[in-house]
C-alpha cells in the first residue's frame, strides 16, 4: 500500500446517492469495488439467462438452499453487507441478518435450518457465526486474530469446513507492497468443538466443498505467492488446480487440468466438480466434464450455486461506473457522511471545491468539482497525475506527473516489481483555474505525494531512486531543497492549522503513521500495525488524522474481491494516536480520505 499504492490503479466507484449538505464531517475517499452486483440465474450451460435481482445495487455471494425454495445472498441495499434470502423466481426478499458489521457468505445446512456466514460483528475480524433461519438469531462460531471465510457443511451436518488466515505473518508479495494472502483449510463442528487444520500451512488453499462421502474435501490450491499474481487479470499463461484433500490424513490429489487459474469450485448434487476459470479476457463457469457454463462481460469470481438438481445455477455479474463526482455511501457513525470518488482526492481551504483525477486509456485528467455541478477539466496528460494538494488560500494545486508503473499495471494486466524510481515522477504546480502549470522538482529521483506548507510557501514531498529517498522541503522562491528524513517515508501532509507533518514509514516490513516538525524534531510513531497504514488526511482544525489501514485483516479470500488490496478500511484517531476509530467495514479497499473543511469561520490555529 505505501510508496506507490494499488488503490489509485482502479478508478471504481459506488454511485448510491445524490450530494446532500449535513451537520455531519463529510469525508470523501476512494472506493475499489464495482458499481452494482446483480445476481441471475441461468440454466446450467448457460442459457436461459435472467436476473434475479434489480440492478443499481450490490447482492453477491449467493448460496441455493438444499430444498431448491430459498437462494440467501449479501446485498448492501440497506447499508452496511448483510445476509438475505430470496425465492428462485424473485418473490419474497427477507432479510436475515441486521447488524452495522460485515455480514457474508451464507451457507446453507444440509436441512436449510441453519446458514454459517461470515461476519465482523464481534471483534471486527472476519470470523464464523451460526445463524437459525426461523428465528433469526446468531451465534458465534469462531474466534481470533485471523480471518475466517468460505464456510461449507458436511453432508451430515456435524461438520463445518472452512478456509482460514489465522497464523499468516502477512508477507508481502514479491517486488511489491501488497500482502499475500497465505490461508489454510480448517474443520469445526457447528457447536464450535473439534477445530483443526486439515492442509499444512504456508501456502493457499480456500474455498473448501465436500464431496459427498463426507471424508475429503475439494478446494483450490495456489501458493501464496500466486495469490497476488491471480488477483486481477490473469495472464492466460498462468494456470491453479482444484484439488481432492482427505480430511483424515490432508493428502491433496489433483482433480482438475489444464491451463487456467481455477477458482471457487463447487460439488454439484450430480457429483461433478464445477469451477470458475478467472482471465483477463474474461470468467466462465466451467465444469470438470468439459460442458459449457455461463460466461461474458462482468462475470464476478464469487462462488455460484447450483439448484439441488443441478439444471440451474445462481451467480453474480458487476458493472463499473466512473466519475468524479463523489457519491453518497452508508456510515454507520452519525458523525460522519461518507462519499466515494476517483482517485486521492484532495479538498480546497473553502470545502467548496473537490480535485480528483480520472485516467483512462489516454492519459489522466485533472478536475475540479464543485458540489452539485460538473467536473472542470483543468489539466489534463498523457502520463497520471498523482494525489493533489490545494495551497492554503486556494489558489493553487501541487500534484504528482509521471509514469507511475507500478499504479497503472492493472490497466495492463502486468504485475510489475515496485523499483525506486517507479517509471519517474515529477512536482508540479498549477493555479486552481488550471493555468500557469509548471515542473518544480528536478533530478532522476521519483518526486510525488507534495503537500504545501501553512504559509504556503514551501511543499515537503517523498522522494525515491538513486538520489536517495525520504521526505524533502522545497523551499518554493528558491527551489532550494533541504534533507527532512531519509527513510522508506511516503504520503506527507503538513497540517494547515498546525506545525506537524504527518507521514507513513516502513518499520520492519510493516507500514506506520508518523509525525515530526518540520525542523525534523519531535518525531513521534503514531501506529503499531502488523501490516500496512496509508493515505493520511488531516481534519480541517489539526486535531484529527484520518487513515487507511489493514489492521483488521482480510474479510474474504483475497482472490475474490477483484481488488489489489481488499483490506483497506478507513480510521480515524486524533493527532498524538489516541481515541482510534474505524469509519468503514467492507469487503472492498477504502483509501486515500480526504476531510471536507468547515464552511464557517476560518479555524483558529492550533499548537502541538
Amino acid at each position: 500500500m505505501p510508496r506507490t499504492s494499488t488503490l489509485l490503479t482502479l478508478a471504481w466507484i459506488f454511485a448510491t446517492g445524490a450530494i446532500h449538505c449535513s451537520a455531519a464531517d463529510r469525508v470523501v475517499f476512494l472506493r475499489t469495488g464495482p458499481s452494482e452486483a446483480t445476481l441471475y440465474i441461468a440454466n446450467a450451460d448457460g442459457s436461459a439467462e435472467h436476473a434475479l435481482t434489480e440492478p443499481g445495487m450490490w447482492n453477491y455471494n449467493p448460496a441455493w438452499s438444499p430444498k431448491g425454495d430459498w437462494i440467501a445472498f449479501t446485498s448492501e441495499r440497506a447499508g452496511s453487507a448483510d445476509i438475505y434470502r430470496v425465492h428462485p423466481d424473485g418473490s419474497g426478499v427477507e432479510r436475515l441478518t441486521d447488524s452495522p458489521a460485515f455480514d457474508d457468505q451464507a451457507a446453507f445446512s444440509p436441512d436449510g435450518n441453519r446458514i454459517a456466514f461470515v461476519s465482523t460483528r464481534a471483534a471486527g475480524r472476519a470470523n464464523l457465526w451460526i445463524l437459525d433461519v426461523e428465528t433469526h438469531k446468531t451465534t458465534p462460531l469462531t474466534t481470533g486474530e485471523g480471518g475466517d471465510f468460505r464456510p461449507a457443511w458436511s453432508p451430515d451436518g456435524q461438520w463445518i469446513a472452512f478456509s482460514s488466515d489465522r497464523g499468516s505473518d502477512l508477507p508481502v508479495a514479491k517486488g511489491r507492497w501488497e500482502r499475500l494472502h497465505v490461508v489454510d483449510l480448517y474443520v469445526v463442528h457447528p457447536d464450535g468443538t473439534g477445530l483443526r487444520r486439515v492442509t499444512e500451512h504456508g501456502n493457499f488453499c480456500g474455498t473448501p466443498k465436500w464431496l459427498p462421502d463426507g471424508k475429503s474435501l475439494i478446494a483450490d490450491c495456489m501458493s501464496a505467492q500466486e495469490t497476488w499474481d491471480f488477483r486481477v487479470r490473469p495472464s492466460a499463461e498462468e494456470t491453479s488446480q482444484v484439488v481432492k484433500v482427505d480430511i483424515a490424513t490432508g493428502v491433496t490429489t489433483p482433480v482438475s487440468s489444464g491451463p487456467g487459474v481455477k477458482l471457487a469450485p463447487a460439488v454439484l448434487p450430480t457429483g461433478e466438480i464445477a469451477y470458475i476459470r478467472a482471465a483477463a479476457t474474461g470468467n466462465a463457469v466451467v465444469y470438470a466434464s468439459g460442458k459449457p457454463g455461463p460466461a461474458g462481460t462482468g462475470l464476478w469470481r464469487d462462488p455460484p450455486s447450483w439448484s439441488p438438481d443441478a439444471k440451474q445455477v445462481v451467480f453474480c455479474r458487476i458493472a463499473i461506473h466512473r466519475s468524479a463526482q463523489p457519491q453518497k455511501l452508508w456510515s454507520s457513525n452519525p458523525k460522519f457522511d461518507l462519499y466515494g470518488t476517483t482517485f486521492l482526492p484532495a479538498y480546497d481551504p473553502s470545502g467548496q471545491h473537490l480535485a480528483v483525477t480520472t485516467i483512462s486509456a489516454d492519459g489522466s485528467v485533472l478536475n475540479s468539482v464543485e458540489e452539485g455541478k460538473p467536473g472542470k477539466a483543468i489539466l489534463t496528460r498523457k502520463d497520471l497525475i498523482l494525489a493533489p494538494q490545494w495551497s492554503p488560500d486556494g489558489k493553487q494545486i501541487v500534484v504528482g506527473v509521471g509514469g507511475f508503473t507500478a499504479f497503472l499495471d492493472f490497466a495492463a494486466g502486468g504485475k510489475k516489481p515496485n523499483d525506486p524510481v517507479n517509471g519517474g515522477a515529477e512536482i508540479g504546480i498549477l493555479n486552481a483555474d488550471g493555468s500557469d502549470f509548471h515542473i518544480v522538482s528536478s533530478g532522476s529521483n521519483n518526486n510525488a505525494f507534495a503537500s504545501f506548507s501553512p504559509d504556503g510557501k514551501s511543499i515537503v514531498y517523498r522522494t525515491a531512486g538513486p538520489e536517495g529517498e525520504g521526505l524533502r522541503l522545497m523551499n518554493l522562491a528558491d527551489r532550494s531543497v533541504t534533507r527532512l528524513t531519509t527513510e522508506y517515508d511516503n504520503f506527507p501532509v503538513w497540517s494547515a492549522h498546525t506545525n506537524l507533518i504527518a507521514f507513513i514509514r516502513r518499520i520492519d516490513g510493516n507500514f506506520q503513521v508518523m509525525t515530526v516538525h518540520p525542523d525534523g524534531t519531535g518525531l513521534t510513531q503514531l501506529t503499531h500495525t502488523r501490516g500496512n497504514e496509508a493515505h493520511i488526511a488531516w481534519s480541517p482544525d489539526g486535531e484529527q488524522l484520518l487513515f487507511t489501514s489493514s489492521r483488521m485483516g482480510f474479510k474474504d479470500e483475497a482472490i475474490y474481491t477483484g481488488a489489489p488490496q481488499p483490506y483497506g478500511e478507513i480510521f480515524v484517531m486524533r493527532y498524538d494516536g489516541t481515541h482510534v476509530e474505524q469509519l468503514t467495514d467492507n469487503q472492498w479497499e477504502d483509501g486515500g480520505p480526504a476531510w471536507q473543511p468547515s464552511r464557517a469561520a476560518a479555524l483558529t490555529p492550533v499548537a502541538h
